[in-house]
């Protein structure tokens, strides 16, 4: 019997009721293939704030390097928006990151054929998509230096600071070049390159990468054709890797190919023990608490953590093959709304896949 600690980080808004969903699915896989799953919870974001006065502690983020995966829910909402930037809910986001080694964001869009019609692109032009889109997560404006807003003789001006180093690129298109050889073997880099240094120097460190995988194909886009092109004809694409903001927004328009971004789960991969799952949706403050929330992107996270993390191939297969059986069978929440569907709420959808599985 295997046994793995998970770290739980609920957070705001639904995160509690999507993780909940998630925990009780991996307790029916340990009970069914006989695995050993010991969750311990943890405050963090906005309720962390509220409770202990900062948004991840220094023996929460601990106990998440000593767990064996990290399952989060969402954290932030507008309850902490006017409160020190500083301490707003999202630096748990940044404080995980930083204190996990957490490097590349792994985020599948896959479109499942039930959902075709939820999808605002037409059935022909989003068949077949399976798209591994691995996204950098500690470089760019979201961490250059210098940040800050300053006064001028005119009024006000603000810096944001966009900085690669070559060892950041390199291990995180490594990762995505290693990703590659197990499935089409095709590399998508995005970069902008005509403007940025970065990109220059992106497109450069990629190249050599792609003359250690000598069977995998490489293509190079710019961020503005990659956006259209994701629209026009996803198909075409197998891992695509790129820089922070630009994976932070590709993968939002990728959603949209699935139907809902309800249904996009994510891995954060690093050197580290302990790899992070969480939905890439946010926290969805609005619904929170209504029993409204979509849980299944939380779920087929949860499914990235026994394939990536355990090495369960067969339990993560069976929680993607649950979650398919219950769309086809017409199960909707609301933000998968169609003509001939059941909606249905966040308990009752995660129980329809307790009993797929």
């Amino acid at each position: 019997m295997a046994e793995f600690e998970i770290a739980l980080l609920p957070g705001d808004g639904i995160g509690p009721e999507i993780v909940r969903q998630a925990k009780l699915v991996l307790e029916a896989v340990g009970s069914k293939w006989g695995h050993s799953f010991r969750f311990s919870t943890y405050l963090v974001g906005g309720a962390a704030i509220d409770e202990l006065g900062k948004p991840i502690t220094d023996e929460t983020l601990a106990a998440c390097q000593g767990a064996d995966a990290v399952l989060l829910g969402a954290v932030g909402g507008p309850k902490w928006d006017r409160i020190d930037p500083a301490i707003r809910p999202e630096k748990a986001l940044f404080g995980l990151r930083k204190g996990l080694g957490l490097f590349a964001n792994l985020r599948p869009v896959k479109v499942f054929s039930a959902l075709a019609p939820a999808s605002s692109l037409k059935p022909d032009v989003i068949a077949g998509v399976d798209i591994m889109l691995v996204r950098e997560l500690t470089g760019g404006l979201y961490f250059g230096e210098p940040r800050l807003r300053r006064k001028t003789q005119t009024g006000q001006e603000a810096v944001d600071t966009l900085s690669y180093t070559s060892e950041e690129i390199l291990r995180l298109v490594r990762r995505g070049f290693e990703l590659a050889r197990g499935r089409k073997k095709k590399v998508t880099s995005v970069d902008k390159a005509n403007v940025l240094a970065t990109s220059q120097l992106w497109r450069e460190i990629t190249e050599k990468v792609a003359a250690e995988f000598p069977d995998v194909a490489l293509e190079h886009l710019l961020v503005d054709n990659c956006a259209m092109q994701l629209v026009r004809r996803p198909s075409q694409f197998d891992v695509v890797v790129t820089e922070n903001l630009f994976g932070d927004i590709l993968s939002d328009e990728a959603a949209m190919l699935t139907g809902s971004i309800g249904m996009l789960p994510s891995a954060s991969l690093g050197a580290g023990k302990a790899a992070m799952y969480e939905p890439i949706h946010g926290s969805a403050p609005d619904i929170a608490g209504q029993d409204k929330a979509n849980p299944l992107a939380t779920i087929l996270s949860a499914a990235m953590m026994l394939r990536i993390s355990f090495a369960l191939e067969e339990e993560a297969s069976a929680i993607e093959q649950a979650v398919e059986k219950v769309l086809a069978a017409g199960y909707r929440t609301a933000d998968l709304y169609g003509e001939n569907c059941q909606i249905v709420g966040t308990t009752k959808m995660g129980q329809l896949v307790l009993e797929a599985l």
